[in-house]
């Protein structure tokens, strides 16, 4: 639900949403197919989700329909302050994703698989998810975004370790330095990528904002490569929701649409390919801020 006055009201716009949900837009708008797995309400609010999905040609062969009510996250936007968030998942359909449901087989064609957010705060799902990825890590290209809400999250300690596994398992890591200011005030954006490298990531990503991004990889010998790409200036910035998820799908799709997504590629990516890939990112996140809520552009927007 985004926050919208409307003659001089507090109206909140039902918009469908969630991190991998938008990614998995971001995704397929960049003309890569791509399937969205988890539990849809069979409510109102579910057949929003299922249609907006259909409408951007995300696959929903992997959905699963169950009578919960969704998770609720209502978005407070205002001028010149990041956007405010505020959650209803108590008893979600969302949340009680079980081993159970899951496929027993993914998709042939499945080359990576993504995860994170909120999903990784709230039980069982999380526990489902955690084992999943596990089980797919040497087979798939697992991609992490963990996406932080701090007041999701009951106890640090835990989530703290957890996340040191989540990472471990994930080929790649996409994180913003104020999710990391969760773990270490006013990080270094270079000790943060050092962090979670250290953690058994292949390659992690660190988003500044305006002022772009920086990646590090780590090859098979060992050997770190560092590579930055500066910020796409906004125009018009009309909000930011969305733009790390259209990051980090655009990411991907980069990966996709290059050949280059599996763990051997990421592993001998050049770093004229990695800075390529992220000024790609970049491009993509730098869009979907001149408007309102989640909507990642196509590959014809941010190509030219």
């Amino acid at each position: 639900m985004l926050h919208t006055p409307v003659n001089g009201k507090e109206v909140f716009l039902p918009l469908p949403g969630g991190c991998a949900y938008n990614t998995s837009i971001a995704i397929s708008r960049l003309g890569v197919p791509v399937s969205f797995l988890g539990r849809v309400s069979t409510n109102f609010f579910g057949e929003i989700q299922v249609k907006r999905l259909r409408e951007n040609n995300v696959n929903d062969n992997l959905i699963i329909r169950r009578g919960e009510n969704p998770v609720l996250a209502f978005i407070k936007v205002e001028e010149g302050r990041e956007p405010q968030y505020a959650f209803y998942e108590e008893g979600t359909v969302d949340r009680l994703l079980s081993p159970e449901e899951l496929p027993q087989q993914l998709p042939a064609k499945t080359t990576c698989i993504v995860f994170g957010s909120i999903s990784m705060a709230m039980e069982p799902i999380a526990s489902t998810i955690e084992s999943f990825i596990l089980k797919e890590a040497k087979k798939k290209v697992i991609a992490f975004d963990p996406n932080i809400r701090p007041f999701m999250i009951k106890d640090r300690n835990a989530y703290l370790q957890r996340f040191e596994r989540w990472a471990g398992a994930s080929a790649i890591v996409k994180i913003s330095l104020e999710d990391f200011e969760y773990f270490v005030p006013k990080p270094d954006p270079q000790e943060a990528l050092a962090k979670i490298i250290d953690m058994g990531a292949r390659l992690v990503i660190i988003t500044l904002g305006p002022g772009g991004c920086t990646a590090m990889l780590r090859r098979d010998d060992g050997s770190l490569t560092k590579v930055s790409a500066p910020g796409v200036p906004v125009s018009s910035l009309v909000d930011t929701v969305g733009a790390g998820d259209t990051f980090h799908g655009a990411f991907l799709a980069w990966l996709e649409l290059g050949g280059k997504m599996s763990h051997n590629a990421i592993a001998n990516l050049s770093e004229s390919d990695l800075y390529d890939a992220l000024v790609f990112a970049n491009k993509a996140a730098s869009i979907v801020c001149t408007r309102h809520g989640a909507e990642p552009p196509t590959r014809q927007e941010v190509i030219y």
